[in-house]
């Protein structure tokens, strides 16, 4: 009887857990998993720009660096034209280089992700324009030069076709072969995002504009580059910081003749005024953030990423 009462009797509730420790578990357990990459980041990342801006500050002679606060290297780099005019020839570059590779890399993704119905032809066709890629930047910039030069390839060829009399001596050495250099070498960089991009658009999309009315034009405009401003914008900051900090493809392509920021950078290295390169990297950090932080505020990327 009692066995059969002590049964019957309503047990007490177990004590539910507690919710304070299990958060406090998984927010440390976030930390720890966090902990590797966030040490890369500072010591590969972070560590290395604070040392370039603390450098910045610094004093240099002909044959020494001094380790004192200064403002003198900012007020070189600022009160100079040379700088202003270097900045501006980076900044014409990189438009337009941005505006050739936009032309060619939404011409190409275009073709492939709207007019390529079997996907092992557009992995055929997309490898295709990888090829180039298999080669070192420097190889590939080179290979303009006997193509360009005045007795190269392009003149002979417009020589022999009756097109000019004689050599063109702008096809090399020259902004020409510059940004010709820039579109070859960079062009993929903006291929690749549009073409993610286009290729998540519903194809039922492109149907319902032209059972709508539309035209090819107005489907375009009106839907394929509304859906495809996020696979733009991150080919855009791609192509336009790759364009911005290069030094080697205006160097060679241009016979230095030519010159931008990177070349600057490079030039004061090779003079060893270590300080004043750090600088103008600062200024050039400073402003490739500036575009950056523009480009972001048309569209929002954080869905392609």
């Amino acid at each position: 009887m009692t066995d059969t009462l002590a049964q019957a009797a309503p047990q007490a509730p177990a004590t539910p857990p507690r919710k304070g420790g299990a958060l406090k578990n998984r927010h440390v357990l976030g930390w720890l998993q966090a902990a590797p990459l966030t040490f890369v980041l500072i010591a590969f990342l972070v560590a290395p720009i604070v040392m370039i801006v603390i450098v910045s500050f610094w004093q240099a002679t002909e044959f020494s660096i001094i380790p004192a606060f200064s403002l003198e290297n900012y007020e070189f780099l600022f009160g100079s034209p040379v700088t202003y005019r270097v900045f501006l020839a980076t900044f014409k570059y990189a438009l337009i280089t941005w505006a050739l590779t936009l032309v060619i890399g939404f011409t190409v993704a275009y073709y492939l992700a709207f007019h390529i119905r079997s996907q092992s032809i557009q992995i055929a066709l997309f490898l295709v324009c990888t090829i180039p890629f298999w080669t070192s930047n420097i190889i590939r910039m080179i290979s303009w030069i006997p193509f360009l030069g005045r007795n190269g390839i392009a003149n002979q060829t417009l020589i022999s076709w009756g097109v000019i009399d004689e050599p063109l001596e702008w096809l090399l050495y020259s902004d020409f072969s510059v940004i010709l250099a820039f579109v070859h070498l960079y062009t993929l960089f903006m291929v690749v995002p549009i073409f993610n991009t286009m290729m998540r658009i519903d194809k039922s999309l492109l149907e319902a504009a032209r059972d709508g009315g539309a035209n090819g034009y107005q489907t375009l405009v009106n839907v394929v580059i509304p859906l495809t401003k996020p696979g733009i914008m991150i080919g855009t900051i791609f192509v336009v910081t790759l364009v911005m900090g290069d030094f080697i493809t205006v160097r060679f392509m241009s016979g230095s003749q030519r010159a931008n920021v990177g070349r600057l950078i490079s030039n004061d290295i090779g003079l060893l005024q270590y300080p004043s390169a750090a600088a103008t990297a600062v200024v050039l950090l400073c402003t490739v953030l500036i575009v950056i932080g523009i480009l972001l505020r048309f569209v929002n990327i954080r869905k392609e990423l």
